[in-house]
């Protein structure tokens, strides 16, 4: 089906088309319930405490699993948890243990893939009465470092691999690799050569990228996604299907709830206005790419692609590599 997108041409979205399309970044339809997961309400117990956003509406829905970024909260995600799992979505959000003196990512690479596990058994125990997770239907997702983190856990980094489960789909949010080309975070997964990214399996992938990420804001506080380890490097070592978009005007915390804290967010870009423009550009982009990786309905990523200026924000450089 994403196919489609690449063989659909280059004529402008009809009207009624991009009315439809553009429905993605507002709040869907479903209302949705946010639970919370660990050792004190959850059996079989989930590895680290994990924060669900779930549709309350009974029906069987796919999984989308997001990673937060280096030293957050998963609970700093929940607005933007709640507007994708709104269109039909389980959202699971791990909280991970990374320490601040942390020089690796393996710890965090294992421990999602021991979340993973967890979900054949674990998550139906927790969803509520007729809410049902259609696990042949995953995807994982990971912003900052926790991009990182799922591009190497996608890739098999992952001390154990005992999961039975599989990625159809894989996204990075303003992923990021390290400090520099020459100081990759470990395991270092880029290659800087085009399209070697070697997944198990084919999947389609989805990078969001952000304008200002790159900018070094003072001398205490570095570039939060430095150039040659951002998503630029993520898309060009993507093997198709891969999309890619860029929040042109926009920070690398900037997606983040209003009430992260200030010392976060104050990073890049701030003001509780613009935050809610960047959430629900960057959920809108994700819901798209999920209705077509996930539930073959590629028409909003049609209009996404085709016409970026229907999004709340400025998206450029819009890109696409469709085998």
């Amino acid at each position: 089906m994403l196919a489609s997108v690449m063989n659909a041409g280059t004529n402008q979205v009809p009207e009624a088309a991009a009315r439809a399309g553009t429905a993605v970044f507002q709040p869907g339809k479903l209302a949705v319930d946010v639970l919370a997961a660990d050792h004190s309400n959850a059996l079989p117990t989930p590895p680290i405490p994990v924060l669900i956003a779930a549709p309350k509406d009974a029906g069987t829905y796919p999984v989308v699993m997001l990673l937060h970024g280096f030293f957050l909260q998963n609970h700093f995600y929940e607005q933007l948890l709640k507007h994708v799992a709104s269109f039909g979505f389980i959202m699971v959000a791990p909280q991970f243990h990374t320490s601040l003196v942390s020089n690796g990512d393996t710890g965090d690479i294992d421990a999602a893939a021991e979340v993973t596990d967890w979900l054949a058994e674990g998550l139906p125990s927790v969803l509520p009465k007729g809410i049902d997770a259609d696990l042949s239907k995953l995807a994982l997702a990971g912003h900052s470092r926790g991009g990182h983190t799922a591009f190497a856990l996608a890739l098999g980094h992952a001390a154990k691999k005992t999961s039975s489960l599989t990625f159809s789909a894989l996204i990075g949010i303003d992923p990021v690799a390290g400090t520099a080309r020459s100081a990759q975070l470990p395991p270092a997964i880029l290659t800087y050569e085009p399209a070697s990214f070697d997944f198990p399996t084919t999947m389609p992938v989805l990078v969001v990228g952000t304008g200002l990420g790159e900018e070094k804001r003072n001398a205490l506080f570095p570039a939060c996604a430095p150039k040659d380890v951002n998503h630029r490097e993520f898309y060009r070592e993507c093997k198709p299907p891969c999309y890619y978009v860029v929040a042109r005007d926009y920070g690398h915390l900037d997606m983040l709830d209003d009430d992260a804290p200030e010392l976060v967010t104050c990073l890049c870009k701030e003001g509780t206005e613009c935050k809610d423009v960047m959430r629900r550009t960057v959920a809108g982009v994700m819901v798209s790419f999920l209705k077509a990786a996930l539930g073959e309905e590629d028409g909003d990523l049609k209009v996404v692609l085709k016409s970026p200026g229907l999004a709340p924000t400025t998206l450029d450089p819009v890109e696409q590599r469709v085998a």
